[in-house]
């Protein structure tokens, strides 16, 4: 009998559809109709977005404002997400109404774009009331914290939105819920990402041909976005909607079951009674935000650095109150894993100069930009499902090292264009490898690295947290992470005030010019930016190791 040799072909489409069975087509079949409310929340903060590269633009064509100013409000921007600590812990108090923080936190967001279509379509109504700065900032303010309530809500969501038991009303093995925690915070970054994918593909229609346009044309262009991005408040709030007509259904299915009322209630509430007042988040957190403000407004020399060191305190103290609820070796775990996850995150960046000498050196227009930004976000949810198993099988320790040294090698190829890189493999390539070319292959390359460190540290906190203060373990972690992201604006400013980078600012009545474009010290802030984001992690993983502090 003549025997058939297995066709090579046959073998690697197999293996392949096996990758996509367990990374991908696995994911769809683990979806569950009770995750789609998060969900909703999430893609609302995904298409925040959607705003990014207009207002970008718009600060370099219409504001004076220079790169040391934007990273310092974008320390006063990233504040609010270190109080997520007691509003989550307020919404584990009025769980049954965190329904009424999505709400406000839609209004705010409202707010902040109306403001934004004021600026560009009754530019002169709104200097009459204030400086157009002013009334930038204040809505650059407003935004975050709108989704700031949103997010918070969102990731209590994510915990109700595991079920506890089955159809029937029996328990699920612990097990089975762990897998379905981390199916739920995959899906969650997956919805924040394809929010981004979104209005990305809508950037790269609507900015198409902008940077040709008159005045008159950008300014309506621009108007367009702002007020397409009036669904990202429309779109959180159905999902709340969707959540009490989920639980109205499952209550029904419960009670036809012959359940009574008491009865199904616990089967579907993770509080089936609210945790005592802590005193100290609440206290703690209403001190932070009237400090802060007072501190903000009153003009304070080191303004940011006094309430950076503030709310570091805080969050630090309360961590700790909190720790007490976890064995030794969870507190140990958690501790270890948001270090790790701070370090990687407080990071500094080049800040804004980076973005304007792309515009004015390398001729990076509105559409080009959004082009890139549609690359970044494609292949970061690519990436998510092909690291998928990396993140469930290696420690935190592993993905930051692994993370940073991806990211530095990565820089390379920027720094490498601001010596004139593009410019020689153009020549040597009859113009392929030029500037934008090299920019598509960095972002594609770079883009799936940025959500990977953060999936398996929201599972782990899901996992693990006591039921009572799932919504407070959540806040306080993000807290402090998320605290990681004011200290890199932090050291984003202080590099911008050694290595100072000016775009061109002319007056908006004389069109003089009072500002010159100044890009001679850019390439030292992307050098010094390189070596800092290289070190400062592996010092991190180091100390792991020397402690009895340990990694997720």
């Amino acid at each position: 009998m003549k025997v058939v040799p297995p066709n090579p072909n046959s073998k690697a489409l197999a293996a392949l559809y096996r990758w996509f069975d367990i990374n991908i087509f696995a994911l769809g079949r683990e979806m569950r109709l009770s995750y789609l409310p998060p969900l909703m929340v999430y893609v609302a903060a995904g298409i925040s977005s959607l705003t990014g590269i207009v207002g970008t633009f718009y600060v370099k064509e219409r504001l004076g404002l220079s790169a040391e100013f934007l990273a310092g409000l974008a320390f006063w921007m990233a504040l609010p997400w270190a109080l997520k600590m007691p509003i989550g812990h307020l919404v584990d108090l009025i769980w049954r109404w965190k329904s009424l923080l999505v709400y406000l936190g839609a209004s705010l967001i409202m707010v902040s774009l109306l403001i934004m279509i004021g600026l560009l379509g009754y530019t002169d109504t709104m200097r009459s009331v204030a400086a157009l700065e002013s009334w930038y900032v204040a809505a650059a303010l407003l935004a975050p914290i709108g989704y700031v309530l949103q997010d918070v809500v969102a990731d209590a969501m994510t915990v109700e939105a595991v079920p506890r038991v089955d159809a029937n009303g029996k328990p699920l093995p612990l097990e089975k819920r762990k897998q379905m925690h981390v199916t739920m915070q995959t899906l969650g970054r997956v919805a924040i990402i394809g929010g981004s994918v979104l209005v990305s593909i809508a950037n790269v229609i609507l900015m198409r041909d902008v940077g040709a346009m008159p005045e008159e044309g950008r300014t309506a262009a621009y108007l367009l976005v702002y007020k397409l991005a009036l669904v990202i408040p429309f779109i959180s709030v159905c999902g709340v909607f969707f959540a009490s007509w989920l639980r109205r259904q499952n209550m029904r299915r419960f009670l036809s079951q012959g359940l009574n009322r008491k009865e199904a209630e616990a089967l579907l509430t993770i509080h089936t009674e609210a945790p005592p007042v802590n005193w100290w988040i609440l206290g703690g957190g209403a001190a932070f935000t009237i400090v802060s403000l007072s501190i903000g407004l009153g003009g304070f020399a080191a303004a940011e650095e006094i309430v950076f060191c503030l709310s570091m305190a805080i969050i630090l103290f309360l961590i700790w109150r909190l720790s007490s609820e976890l064995d030794a070796e969870a507190r140990n775990q958690l501790v270890g894993t948001a270090i790790l996850i701070f370090i990687f995150r407080a990071l500094p960046n080049p800040g804004a100069g980076i973005t304007w000498w792309m515009i004015d050196q390398l001729g990076f227009d509105q559409q080009f930009l959004a082009t890139l930004s549609l690359i970044g976000a494609v292949l970061t949810l690519v990436g998510m499902f092909i690291f998928r198993r990396f993140m469930a099988e290696r420690s935190m320790a592993y993905i930051i090292g692994a993370l940073t040294i991806a990211g530095t090698l990565l820089s390379f190829p920027i720094i490498g264009m601001y010596f004139g890189l593009h410019e020689w493999t153009a020549a040597q390539t009859g113009g392929i490898v030029d500037a934008r070319f090299i920019a598509i292959i960095d972002t594609a390359i770079e883009s799936p690295l940025g959500q990977i460190a953060m999936i398996p540290m929201l599972a782990w906190i899901a996992n693990s947290a006591p039921d009572k203060l799932k919504a407070t373990f959540f806040a306080v972690m993000a807290s402090f992470t998320n605290l990681a992201l004011s200290a890199s604006q932090l050291g984003s400013k202080y590099i911008n005030q050694i290595f100072v980078v000016t775009r061109e600012v002319r007056d908006p009545v004389t069109s003089d010019i009072s500002v010159p474009a100044d890009y001679s010290e850019l390439g030292m802030l992307l050098i010094t930016v390189t070596v800092i984001g290289f070190i400062l992690p592996f010092l991190a993983i180091i100390l792991m190791k020397q402690t009895r502090f340990r990694s997720a």
